[in-house]
């Protein structure tokens, strides 16, 4: 079970719910330590106080804040703890939005919300419950690290979830990163949405979705624990260094996805549009035996002029 983060309560108009907050993802990174590489000695960071000179411990720090070089104010735990601030002990629900409204670059970490004991059992379904078949969130204030936050709840399962959210100050404008105008033809989008309907699936599991690097990084470790030679990357193909030309590579995208699922990959699905063209083609060819008809009509006649422009 994880450990809980925070305790205090949702306050849903008049309703509260007590709840304990816990982490709702894990971290299976491969964690590294520094170290003196001549001896293999841990390398560690020490803090020092640099008026009295010489390490401190951690009882004896604290935070402060910097007016100017010569003053800084020290503020404790305690203080932050107590701030007259109502989002300090509860997540406050300020309003409903659909989750659509949300952009997601605003979306940060996710930690469960979980019922804090059989009295909080009730008004906590409740509030899942109004999430679920309204199919919206919630948008909540709540104040934790020494800052106020904004956060999203959602549910999950049976489970409500929180958010942390950026602040809308906090995102900053794309406009300017945006490319200049360019052109693209309609066959050029036709095949690029060709390729994110093969690209399309509706759970994201299976062997694309594996963390291959940690798996890497540990038969590295593993090998060299083992005194061999670590297993090496296999040779991929140079780039050309040439401009690949847009169409070809969509072309080249759509068959490899195909092959990649079994598929014919020569058999290309032609959008309506050019299907229309391919039927008035056909008519068009249909007509043609007609003119040959009479271009041997015609063959036949010359001989005759021949003849008596000869004679």
């Amino acid at each position: 079970m994880p450990r809980t983060i925070w305790s205090g309560a949702i306050s849903f108009g008049l309703v509260t719910v007590p709840i304990h907050v816990v982490s709702a993802t894990e971290d299976h990174s491969v964690r590294f330590h520094q170290y003196h590489l001549e001896d293999m000695a841990r390398v560690r960071v020490r803090k020092y106080c640099e008026i009295e000179d010489r390490e401190v411990t951690q009882d004896e720090i604290g935070k402060g804040y910097e007016v100017s070089k010569d003053q800084v104010i020290p503020v404790l735990d305690e203080e932050l703890r107590e701030m007259p601030l109502p989002t300090a002990k509860a997540i406050e629900i300020q309003t409903f939005v659909p989750a659509e409204s949300i952009d997601p670059i605003r979306i940060g970490e996710g930690y469960y919300l979980q019922a804090d004991g059989q009295v909080a059992a009730k008004p906590y379904k409740l509030l899942r419950m109004a999430l679920a078949r309204s199919s919206k969130v919630a948008i909540a204030k709540f104040a934790w690290s020494g800052r106020e936050r904004l956060g999203l709840l959602r549910v999950r399962d049976d489970v409500i979830v929180l958010h942390a959210m950026k602040w809308p100050d906090e995102i900053r404008d794309p406009s300017e990163l945006a490319p200049k105008a360019v052109e693209l033809t309609e066959k050029e989008l036709e095949e690029a949405q060709l390729l994110v309907d093969r690209l399309t699936t509706d759970v994201l599991e299976g062997p694309e979705f594996t963390d291959h690097y940690t798996e890497a990084l540990e038969k590295v470790i593993e090998a060299k624990r083992e005194g061999k030679k670590p297993p090496e990357m296999p040779e991929q193909e140079a780039p050309t260094g040439k401009v690949m030309d847009l169409m070809a590579a969509l072309e080249a995208s759509v068959r490899k996805t195909r092959e990649a699922r079994g598929e014919n990959a020569d058999v290309h699905e032609m959008p309506k549009k050019n299907a229309a063209k391919k039927s008035a083609a056909k008519k068009t060819a249909k007509k043609e035996p007609a003119k040959k008809s009479a271009a041997k009509k015609t063959a036949k006649k010359a001989p005759a002029k021949r003849s008596r422009h000869s004679a």
